[in-house]
């Protein structure tokens, strides 16, 4: 499908039924691109995403993926492969936007090896993997941001294993960014600080006192939004920053300068 003469872009947001991926499909929507979006669970929401993206005049369809599953990868790129044809008469797409994942709460000396798995299949192996059975459909030139946490530059107690998992993502795109540049295919990371979604359960958004905390500790005196970083992922994609590479963005609104 082409527009102006250009053809349009496809971005591949994982977990985009919810939160920051809602927010970052609906902001790349508005910049003209199409979207797929994954979801776990709530194909409802998923699919009132769509919804709110088909009202801004582009398209975009919600596809099932359990990012801790990796033996599903294969299964879901030949679906994307399907989704492509059917819906843009295309084989490639240009955008991934690894974001889907859970936050666990836990004291390192209360950590389980269950959740130490779960965070890790989700947060690091999901990104490496996924990638992997994705990137034969991704057009050279192509962008991938991997989306990490402010965790993994500051530390709040409680959340060790994620923000070691946000670690790790950080240093795999730097190897990504310098793999894949024969490509010219890049690679960067997007760091969101504390954001009011439902993510851990919603402290951030729900917890006064955690809110008004995290604010005062914050130089633009607020936490953060979910339109913050969604237009911050749509921002990092636009053709003007198509030259930053194996960078690490936080937009955290200055917390803990």
């Amino acid at each position: 499908m082409k527009t102006g003469g250009s053809q349009i872009k496809i971005a591949i947001v994982t977990g985009g039924s919810r939160g920051l991926g809602k927010s970052m499909s609906l902001h790349l929507a508005t910049k003209g691109h199409d979207v797929i979006l994954t979801y776990h669970s709530k194909k409802a929401e998923a699919e009132a995403v769509c919804a709110g993206i088909a009202k801004s005049g582009r398209k975009a369809v919600a596809s099932p993926l359990d990012v801790v599953d990796h033996k599903s990868f294969g299964a879901f790129a030949e679906s994307v492969r399907g989704i492509l044809d059917a819906n843009w008469q295309r084989r490639d797409f240009d955008f991934l936007i690894n974001n889907a994942g859970m936050g666990v709460y836990a004291p390192f000396m209360e950590t389980t090896e269950a959740q130490f798995d779960e965070l890790m299949n989700a947060h690091l192996k999901a990104p490496f993997f996924l990638t992997q059975k994705l990137l034969p459909l991704m057009k050279d030139g192509g962008r991938i941001v991997n989306i990490s946490s402010g965790l993994a530059r500051f530390s709040f107690p409680g959340y060790s294993a994620y923000a070691a998992m946000k670690g790790g993502v950080e240093v795999l795109s730097r190897f990504m960014a310098k793999e894949l540049g024969d490509r010219r295919i890049t690679v960067n990371v997007l760091a969101p600080g504390a954001i009011e979604t439902d993510f851990g359960g919603g402290a951030v958004r729900d917890n006064a006192a955690i809110n008004k905390s995290i604010a005062a500790q914050t130089a633009l005196g607020r936490v953060g939004l979910p339109d913050d970083i969604g237009g911050a992922v749509a921002a990092l994609l636009s053709d003007d920053n198509h030259w930053i590479n194996g960078q690490r963005i936080e937009v955290s609104g200055g917390i803990f300068l």
